[in-house]
């Protein structure tokens, strides 16, 4: 792996020992690589180095087949148009997830410099968020590169997966409740884009470590921008890394340009991080990340007569209720008898559907914006009634318990089903609960797909 993360210094080292004679302590001023790393890579060399007293090169016999194998940096040609026309339907940004569209230009940089630092044929690199669509480019230009993508915007994901064919793994989560297994432990290289707020940078930057399989020779990638008026700010947000643990291997200024975000001059920075040891200790997730939104940094608590409204509606029918966090990263099976209050008023979209596949209860009362993407007309409604019928009833009570809130009730249902069966266990692996799940999905857990990929397995489960 040491050689995909530092492909940029070992290519340039083949191409110096396959010119010709190389001073050993030159080819390490030249390289920037260790000593040690220098050592090993011209051990895994074997016979292939010959050597003139300290002097070292590749054997002229083999020096191409060398160059081949570490491979060139590629060209623009005509990635930059493809990438145009991916971005060109990206859904629209969300103000609620901080959402700024960087220039195709920005995204064609990222993927090329991807390519020239890392051997993209022998990482994994997982994408912690990407409306940008920079895992799309970099599948443009890599075919063979493994990518993963984890979103929580449904539409991106989706965009993502019709338009790589399947060839990028996309999974869905709010990495405020957690990673999931998926991408857990298998990442090289993290690339994130993050909400430019202190706590919305460390969480995601936590949630990156977490993806590495080994930190300590893995690199997390973080755009970061702040206005030069307002240096306390970048000095709050890079503290917070270096107590997560990072070091900055590099900052490149103005990497990263943006349609919006005047306020720090339409650019941001990369910061090329590396994990010391201790970076996989995880912090506690702050739900108020966002700059904008009901979940910004800024937003209050949700109003207690609207809380004590919830519970009301839940108990209705004499249960007893018990209130929980909007939080699915585990399933939830209170005792029978017992009723579910969630306060979802900070549902950016996908949380609802999430927590009502993630508990198992006779009654759920769920409260969530009036506005709420499911409930916004007759054919979101429908689409959500139809996805959960095999496991609950749903009412959906509009301008309950004012205004500007709606209450979502659903009630069990018994009918039995395979659907049924694997919506009551959100959280196994499909290929545990499904006989017949496709091999691609076998190893997913259902509380963990696309929204799109859970419409195609209901379809799937109802032409069994």
């Amino acid at each position: 792996m040491a050689s995909g993360i530092n492909a940029y210094q070992h290519r340039l080292a083949i191409t110096l020992l396959a010119k010709g004679w190389q001073e050993f302590d030159d080819l390490v001023r030249t390289t920037g690589l260790p000593r040690r790393s220098v050592e090993e890579m011209l051990s895994d060399l074997g016979d292939d180095v010959q050597r003139l007293g300290t002097a070292l090169r590749l054997d002229p016999a083999t020096a191409e087949e060398h160059l081949a194998t570490v491979g060139r940096p590629a060209s623009r040609t005509d990635l930059l148009a493809r990438i145009e026309r991916h971005l060109a339907d990206v859904p629209p940004p969300l103000p609620a997830l901080d959402h700024v569209q960087a220039t195709a230009e920005t995204v064609l940089r990222r993927a090329l410099w991807l390519d020239e630092h890392y051997d993209l044929g022998r990482v994994t690199v997982v994408f912690v968020g990407d409306h940008d669509l920079t895992s799309l480019a970099v599948h443009e230009l890599r075919e063979d590169a493994d990518l993963a993508v984890v979103d929580v915007d449904d539409r991106v994901l989706e965009h993502i997966d019709r338009r790589s064919g399947g060839a990028i793994l996309t999974v869905h989560a709010d990495l405020r409740f957690g990673l999931p297994r998926a991408v857990a432990g298998k990442a090289d290289v993290v690339f994130s884009d993050p909400p430019y707020t202190s706590e919305g940078m460390a969480l995601f930057a936590s949630r990156a470590i977490e993806c590495l399989a080994d930190p300590t020779h893995g690199r997390i990638l973080l755009a970061y921008g702040y206005s030069s008026r307002h240096p306390t700010l970048g000095h709050r947000t890079q503290r917070a890394l270096l107590n997560l643990g990072l070091t900055f291997e590099a900052i490149l200024p103005g990497f990263h340009r943006y349609h919006g975000a005047q306020a720090i001059g339409s650019s941001a920075d990369l910061y090329v991080c590396h994990p010391i040891p201790r970076a996989r200790k995880k912090t506690k997730s702050a739900q108020a990340i966002y700059t904008h939104g009901p979940r910004s940094v800024e937003a209050g608590e949700t109003p207690a007569p609207l809380r004590d409204a919830l519970v009301a509606i839940a108990g209705e029918s004499g249960e007893r209720v018990m209130t929980a966090e909007p939080d699915w990263s585990k399933p939830l099976a209170p005792e029978r008898g017992t009723a579910v209050a969630l306060d979802l008023d900070g549902d950016p979209g996908p949380w609802l559907l999430r927590v009502l596949l993630a508990v198992n209860a006779d009654r759920v009362a769920v409260l969530v914006p009036n506005a709420h993407p499911d409930l916004v007309d007759a054919a979101a409604q429908n689409s959500l009634l139809k996805l959960l019928a095999p496991k609950y009833r749903l009412r959906l009570l509009r301008s309950t318990p004012d205004n500007t809130h709606a209450v979502v009730v659903a009630e069990h249902v018994d009918a039995p089903s395979t659907a049924r069966d694997v919506w009551t266990r959100a959280h196994a692996r499909l290929g545990n609960v499904w006989p017949d799940a496709p091999r691609e999905l076998a190893d997913l857990r259902l509380i963990d797909l696309p929204r799109h990929r859970i419409v195609e397995a209901l379809r799937r489960m109802t032409e069994e």
